[in-house]
């Protein structure tokens, strides 16, 4: 049990070392992840109807 208190106290400690985000960086980096996966899953989904194209036209 005292291996735990411990442990919990150096986690508290640690926490406090950490430097958080603000709210708006937070906001900001979402968009970002977001519209940078759209973005990917566009280009992948052209890419993708594309290739299935070629393929077809070239197995007729």
């Amino acid at each position: 049990m005292n291996k735990v208190a411990k442990f919990v106290n150096e986690v508290k400690i640690e926490l406090k070392k950490v430097s958080w985000s603000t709210r708006r960086e937070l906001i900001n980096a979402t968009v970002v992840v977001i519209v940078s996966v759209i973005i990917l899953a566009i280009f992948i989904g052209i890419c993708d109807l594309g290739w299935s194209t070629l393929i077809k036209l070239v197995l007729k």
